[in-house]
């Protein structure tokens, strides 16, 4: 579990794979209900993380990813969401989660509006403007991304992650920053630099990113390297005051 400063009253934290209870291929602590695990499993490591993190398993929200660049604000679990890859609130005590296995987690926070966003950014979602929607939407609810701090939580680096050269090409064309190139010298892509380019874009400049790649991690779910595996997640909440 790291836990990652997003300013005063605010929490955030990314999970890792050790401990929890799944089995092989997820184990341990796959926070994924949708991945092909035991679903009571998934419970139990859902509610073990939350209160390493000393939150309510039931004041969580989780979102239905479909990779794309829609958002929604949420004021209560348990709300009919649909499929989206961002999520804002301005309610204390409320976690927002997000599951990725190589996709960049994004966590966004304005303090001193109260205001908090998480969001999944992979290839399709970096390159559709996820993460620029979200902050939008923040701002939507009293943030201003000049004092809003973000947090780029493990994701496949650039050096591993490995793309055929045209959609290399299409991701660089909408967000220049991605274009990489393998440790093997072939096309790849850096989805954190790409993401990180976007928020500076957005005007936030607090932003800071976690440098472990997940597919070099073993401590961490990769698909891309494992397949069929499961998912860590990152949180932002408000503290209750």
């Amino acid at each position: 579990m790291t836990r990652v400063p997003l300013g005063d009253g605010v929490g955030a934290a990314f999970t890792a794979r050790a401990g929890g209870t799944s089995a092989a291929p997820f184990d341990s602590l796959n926070l994924g209900g949708a991945v092909g695990d035991d679903p009571a499993a998934v419970r139990g490591n859902r509610a073990r993380a939350a209160a390493a993190l000393g939150l309510d398993p039931a004041r969580t929200v989780w979102m239905r990813q479909v990779h794309g660049a829609d958002v929604a604000f949420v004021e209560r679990p348990g709300e009919d969401l649909p499929p989206v890859d961002a999520i804002v609130t301005t309610v204390p005590g409320l976690a927002l989660a997000v599951l990725v296995a190589d996709c960049a987690p994004v966590l966004l926070a304005d303090p001193v509006a109260g205001v908090v966003g998480a969001a999944h950014s992979g290839r399709p979602g970096t390159a559709a403007g996820v993460v620029p929607a979200l902050v939008e939407r923040m701002r939507e609810h009293g943030a201003e991304p000049g004092r809003t701090a973000a947090a780029i939580g493990p994701a496949a680096c650039g050096g591993c992650y490995e793309v055929p050269a045209e959609m290399r090409d299409e991701v660089a064309a909408l967000v220049p920053a991605a274009r990489a190139t393998t440790a093997k010298g072939t096309p790849g892509l850096d989805i954190r630099a790409g993401v990180a380019a976007q928020l500076a874009e957005a005007g936030v400049a607090d932003v800071r990113a976690d440098p472990r790649c997940t597919i070099e991690t073993p401590g961490l779910f990769s698909y891309r390297r494992d397949g069929r595996t499961g998912r860590f997640a990152g949180f932002v909440w408000l503290e209750s005051r």
